[in-house]
């Protein structure tokens, strides 16, 4: 595997390279045949390219989970980071032990016909846009347009806050209280949304489809979940993220190689 590091300056694929000890570029060719290792969703070309001509990558990204502020993670830092065997989302149920999502003390609230009135929509961020061509302006004002052939419900609007220190202050949780349905493109938001009891619609693969209804339609009756369902999809996605500590320690790794041993 070779590890794919920005300037040489990415802090989370360097971490990852030095627990896993592996070797680390700046750059390389799109149609090289080892595994490759990388972050961020603006490598378009690299990602469609290995897509396309099955040749196999890791993807790194923000973790689903544990990186908001709790009783775990105290000053909300970014400690959990997702990574993707040939995909940029886990976007399946494969059963799993409950010992990671235990690990983060996190629960799930049981989904229920919510007394929340209005619709929220979370836009997609900046690089979402650019990977999947989107106008944002366009599909802001089309998706509105579609919810409203299907509800007169109030419709909120959230833009992902630029920075992060603004989203940990000024949280989608506050958001919630008063919302009946969430729909969005590809956020992370969904998986969020879901986990505190509240149905979404998404637009794009996300890591939440399995749980998610996928079209507009739905905005005023979205299916409700079975716990069991949610559990057994949580589980899967704490097994699909990894701990700062863990890429330096090279148990990321070793994680997923045994997961490859496994799909063979």
């Amino acid at each position: 595997m070779i590890c794919i590091s920005k300037n040489l300056k990415d802090e989370f694929i360097n971490a990852f390279a030095q627990g896993a000890k592996l070797p680390t570029r700046s750059e390389i060719e799109k149609d090289v045949e080892d595994t490759i290792i990388f972050r961020s969703i603006v490598k378009k070309d690299l990602i469609n390219y290995r897509l396309e001509n099955d040749l196999p990558f890791y993807y790194m990204d923000s973790g689903y989970l544990g990186n908001y502020r709790s009783e775990r993670n105290p000053e909300a830092k970014k400690l959990w980071h997702r990574i993707v065997r040939n995909g940029l989302q886990h976007d399946k149920i494969i059963q799993r032990p409950d010992d990671r999502w235990k690990r983060l003390g996190l629960k799930i609230k049981k989904p229920i016909k919510r007394k929340g009135s209005a619709i929220l929509l979370a836009l997609p961020s900046p690089k979402p846009c650019k990977f999947y061509d989107i106008d944002l302006d366009k599909w802001t004002a089309d998706t509105i347009a579609e919810i409203r052939k299907h509800t007169d419900r109030e419709i909120i609007v959230r833009e992902k806050p630029k920075l992060r220190a603004e989203r940990v202050n000024n949280s989608i949780y506050e958001d919630f209280e008063k919302t009946h349905v969430l729909v969005t493109y590809n956020s992370i938001a969904a998986v969020e949304s879901v986990l505190h009891g509240i149905p979404a619609i998404t637009l794009a693969p996300t890591a939440a489809d399995p749980v998610c209804d996928k079209n507009i339609s739905k905005v005023e009756d979205p299916t409700i979940q079975h716990i069991d369902k949610l559990t057994a999809w949580a589980h899967h996605l704490a097994y699909g993220q990894y701990h700062y500590q863990e890429l330096e320690s090279g148990h990321a790794y070793r994680m997923l190689k045994r997961d490859e041993e496994l799909c063979v």
